[in-house]
């Protein structure tokens, strides 16, 4: 049988159907409390027919937030919330990773009862923070002792037991975007001195020690990783992100996970300065990539073996019958950027399917 974008891949004990997976998105609609809605269980449910989908960013605890509204994978009541989510994924036939996420530095003390966010090194990174009360300048943050990273790790492994009780499929640990494990694998934004910083085995040893964590919990094949080498977004940057990223693929590379994620290039343009191809070989598994493809683009990647998966961004927020589209190579809905951050069931949970569009044509 042929390999394309909607072929079969068996990844670890699961067989995605095809090879169109929903990308991880914050869209910040999460309760009081952090805890996902009925809304959540509706705009998964929508979208269950992907090959796997990965929820948007979920801090692993209460320290781990960066965003106002946004879910948490730590407490009994997300837990219950979240077990509604992949009931009803599951049920319509789909299966779903949780994203699990430590902002670090890109947070505020008003997410964070006036603590002041943490980070590998003192750097504050350039731009605002998203709190209740709008933009609000970044802060200097405060530099994590080892015995903190060591509680983080712990943190980890609690949030992944959270979501094995809440029903889902596996975890995508979050090291990408500028946030706390990328902060520590980028020397931009790490200049510790100590175990966690330096050499590239210092770096990723935060990673490392999280994955061991993770997988006290959970099949390293229930466990992805997330990476983006080149994304400046905030505030990241690395001497030498192609030596530093082959190195942590290669390290990634016996430990049996689930998948390598990788979002190439930058999220502010569509070029791509290293060699992915390169990253996946070294890696080995199984490789998503993402980053502004296209149906085409993807169809193209899949057949030449540049990647096994997709992952879809802002197609899937318009479109939550994207297979479909794709396999009819059907119009696509337009998003509507307005409602991509906080508010209701409007631009979340309405976007029509096929069938409705083209009744109403």
């Amino acid at each position: 049988m042929s390999t394309d974008l909607f072929s079969p891949i068996t990844v670890g004990e699961l067989t995605f159907p095809n090879r169109i997976v929903m990308a991880p998105m914050t869209r910040n609609r999460a309760a009081e409390g952090n805890v996902p809605t009925p809304l959540h269980v509706e705009y998964y449910r929508q979208r269950a027919t992907a090959g796997l989908i990965i929820t948007e960013a979920t801090q692993v605890s209460p320290q781990g937030i960066g965003y106002p509204a946004t879910p948490g994978i730590h407490s009994e009541e997300q837990v219950a919330a979240w077990r509604q989510v992949t009931d009803a994924v599951h049920t319509a036939g789909g299966r779903i990773f949780c994203q699990l996420w430590y902002c670090g530095r890109i947070s505020h003390p008003s997410l964070l009862e006036g603590e002041t966010p943490v980070a590998p090194s003192a750097i504050k990174p350039e731009g605002e923070a998203m709190t209740y009360e709008g933009p609000q300048p970044f802060v200097i943050p405060r530099a994590l002792e080892e015995a903190e990273i060591r509680d983080i790790v712990g943190q980890y492994q609690h949030a992944a037991a959270c979501a094995r009780q809440a029903g889902f499929d596996g975890v995508e640990i979050h090291a990408a975007n500028g946030y706390l494990i990328d902060q520590f694998l980028r020397d931009g934004s790490n200049r510790r001195t100590d175990q966690y910083g330096g050499s590239l085995e210092n770096r990723s040893r935060f990673l490392r020690q999280v994955i061991d964590a993770v997988s006290r919990e959970l099949q390293p094949s229930q466990i992805g990783v997330r990476l983006s080498p080149e994304n400046t977004f905030n505030s990241m940057s690395d001497s030498d992100p192609a030596t530093t990223f082959a190195y942590v693929a290669e390290q990634l590379s016996p430990l049996g996970l689930a998948y390598l994620h990788v979002l190439e290039g930058d999220m502010a343009s569509d070029t791509r300065a290293l060699d992915y191809r390169h990253i996946r070989d070294i890696f080995g598994g199984i490789y998503m990539a993402n980053n502004g493809y296209t149906r085409e683009r993807a169809m193209t990647a899949i057949t030449n073996g540049d990647a096994d998966l997709v992952a879809f961004g802002r197609l899937y927020i318009a479109n939550p019958d994207l297979v479909k589209r794709f396999a009819e190579n059907a119009p696509l809905n337009a998003s509507d950027p307005e409602t991509f951050y906080g508010g209701d069931a409007h631009g979340y949970t309405d976007y029509p399917f096929l069938q409705e569009a083209t009744a109403d044509a």
